[in-house]
């Protein structure tokens, strides 16, 4: 069997979607993006072009390392991000030609079924106490919330009880009927962070998503030591060789690498075996499409550490198209109880509607973050 085609589609809202295509006609898809640069990612993913095409895609590892170490400059979002939904789609070729769903190519299932969490709110935190009923409705009960809108590297006490007071009423209204984790999305600096994470310690969060900045990472086991509460991070973190400086320093006690950005299934398996080594949890970054997120899957119900999955139905991003709406297999994911089970099919085990992914790539939006400024006039980080 031989590669013979790669074929890209932009679509609505803000994902892209890989085909591989063999001499076989055996084909696999992939999901390489990076939210607000899908073209820089595009042109990366045809550049590996001439590495593929040709290829036996059975020999998923050697491809792997070809992409990576084939060029002399490697890692990075862009290039791991292409390296990732190539690979995500090497492996669901190598599992529809076998049969077999990829926990099985990987060892088979550690679970019966995986955790999952919904987004709340929006970039902005608000209506959340709202979002949170309607979430409820259909069976989930754990949830991430941004935790604060902008913030200086020193902000005022109003700030601080403004994000502290929306935590308060989710405790207030809930109870411990639910549980959730807040993301400080890196819009906070080292020093308010330390105020944060005291303040928000009587809720009793599952963690704290990027208590800072990953470029700030010397931080996180100075601001472990100060709370009680679990820190996540890793969505913006690409290799493992990133991963292993802050296993080494310490301080996480969940890492989040995305499948679509940290090197696909074949980098992030190893990252979670790094992790157990560490006694680290794993719970995979995914607010992006059905593929990402089948990718997750297939490596949650093989890692022992894996504990949440993170998934982008109903997320505020999600302007234009759903999460299963390119999907022909919605079946497959159903939630029960706040759980996914283990998808059946072979591959990655969801069947995408190629028709209507070609018919949304005509028009799909160019999707940009916003940038925000501080009442000075200086850039803010979203």
């Amino acid at each position: 069997m031989k590669i013979t085609k790669l074929t890209l589609y932009r679509v609505p809202p803000r994902w892209m979607f890989l085909k591989i295509e063999t001499d076989e006609g055996v084909t696999g898809w992939g999901e390489p993006v990076i939210e607000g640069r899908a073209r820089t990612v595009e042109a990366a993913v045809n550049e590996l072009t001439d590495y593929l095409v040709g290829q036996d895609p059975c020999r998923i590892n050697d491809l792997w390392q070809v992409m990576y170490r084939g060029g002399f400059y490697r890692g990075g979002p862009i290039m791991m991000s292409a390296i990732a939904g190539v690979d995500q789609a090497l492996w669901d070729i190598k599992g529809k030609l076998l049969g077999v769903p990829v926990y099985e190519l990987l060892g088979g299932r550690v679970r019966d079924r995986m955790k999952m969490y919904s987004w709340v709110g929006g970039d902005r935190p608000a209506e959340v106490i709202e979002g949170i009923h309607t979430l409820r409705e259909i069976g989930i009960d754990t949830f991430k919330l941004n935790g604060t809108e902008e913030l200086g590297i020193v902000d005022t006490a109003a700030k601080v009880d403004a994000a502290v007071g929306r935590i308060a009423q989710i405790r207030d209204a809930f109870g411990k009927t639910i549980e959730f984790g807040i993301d400080f999305h890196g819009r906070v600096a080292a020093p308010m962070a330390k105020v944060l994470l005291r303040e928000l310690e009587p809720f009793r969060p599952l963690f704290v998503e990027e208590p800072v900045l990953p470029e700030q990472a010397e931080y996180y086991p100075r601001l472990a030591e100060a709370t009680a509460i679990p820190l996540a991070a890793g969505e913006r973190m690409f290799s493992r060789f990133e991963f292993k400086h802050v296993f080494r320093r310490g301080g996480i006690a969940i890492v989040q690498p995305d499948l679509s950005h940290a090197g696909g299934i074949t980098e992030c398996v190893k990252i979670a075996s790094m992790a157990e080594a560490y006694d680290v949890a794993f719970a995979p970054h995914c607010p992006l499409g059905p593929v990402a997120l089948a990718a997750c899957l297939q490596v949650d119900f093989v890692a022992h550490n894996a504990v949440l999955q993170e998934q982008s139905m109903g997320i505020h991003y999600n302007k234009g198209a759903e999460l299963f709406d390119y999907v022909l297999n919605p079946e497959d994911f159903v939630i029960t109880d706040g759980y996914f089970p283990p998808l059946p099919k072979p591959g990655l085990g969801v069947i995408v509607d190629e028709e209507r992914v070609i018919a949304a790539s005509r028009n799909a939006p160019d999707w940009r973050n916003p940038v925000w400024r501080h009442p000075d006039g200086s850039v803010a980080e979203w």
